[in-house]
């Protein structure tokens, strides 16, 4: 089973590989419960501060649920198919859009379906020129289970996304960057130096801020300003007595750069 998932570490960066080129890493039960679980492990690991996330071989990032295996959760009923597939995959990119590192896709071909709700979940992505993505569901007589008919309107908004719900057709990574679903859009063999150059740019800086503003900015981003400035002060309330926060805004005045502890250790006033 660990196989599915592939996993090494580069200077503080998790780079995981979904392991199915010969399904195109279509998600399967499996795969999905244990890339949940490297998930759950690296959340802990505090060697780890990001998270890259691609696919195996030339063709694919991911095309999508496993159709074999949910076709015959289908065939059990609504309750089975519920429970294994649909809840599954909506766990899946819950948690890598809650998630408290950066996570980063690097999206290396095909990312249809669920592969597509992955991109979408996570909070920053790269893609190949390579690349294509499609909202193919509706091929099947059925719409998005992993969020995509929740996350895409809210990223490329309710039009643009309907066209590409409704009709299912592929779109180009130049268009997943019009449509706000990819950061960049790089050349083949750029496509990882890219992501890890990404994940240092953003590791240089105090974690603690950075799962500050994901924190922020994943739970602000569907309520009201009111209640998201809330959200924004009770991150800043957060982060106010650390001593990354200190270290910070002395190494400013200093003009010298800063060197962070990542601790949530809370500093006296006056120290």
């Amino acid at each position: 089973m660990t196989g599915l998932v592939l996993s090494e570490v580069r200077d503080g960066v998790a780079v995981l590989t979904l392991n199915r080129p010969e399904k195109l890493n279509a998600l399967n039960y499996a795969l999905i419960d244990r890339l949940l679980a490297i998930l759950d492990a690296i959340e802990v690991d505090g060697s780890i501060r990001a998270v890259i996330l691609t696919g195996a071989g030339e063709r694919a990032f991911s095309a999508g649920g496993d159709i074999h295996e949910f076709s015959a959760s289908v065939a059990l009923g609504a309750d089975a198919a519920l429970r294994d597939f649909v809840m599954r995959g909506q766990r899946l990119t819950a948690r890598l859009e809650a998630f408290r590192k950066p996570v980063i896709a690097a999206v290396n071909g095909l990312a249809f379906g669920g592969g597509c709700e992955i991109t979408e979940a996570v909070p920053l992505a790269i893609a190949s020129e390579r690349a294509s993505f499609a909202k193919p569901e509706i091929v099947l007589a059925m719409p998005p289970t992993f969020g995509g008919t929740q996350r895409l309107p809210r990223l490329a908004g309710r039009k643009r996304a309907l066209e590409l719900l409704l009709t299912g057709e592929a779109f180009s990574p130049q268009r997943a960057l019009e449509l706000g679903l990819v950061n960049q859009v790089v050349p083949h063999d750029d496509l990882m130096p890219a992501a890890l150059d990404l994940a240092q740019r953003i590791l240089r800086h105090s974690q603690l801020a950075v799962a500050s503003i994901l924190t922020a900015v994943t739970r602000g981003i569907n309520q009201s300003i009111a209640e998201g400035l809330m959200v924004e002060a009770e991150q800043f309330a957060r982060m106010a007595p650390t001593a990354d926060l200190r270290e910070g805004l002395d190494a400013w005045i200093a003009r010298r750069e800063p060197s962070y502890s990542g601790s949530w250790t809370r500093t006296a006033a006056g120290e």
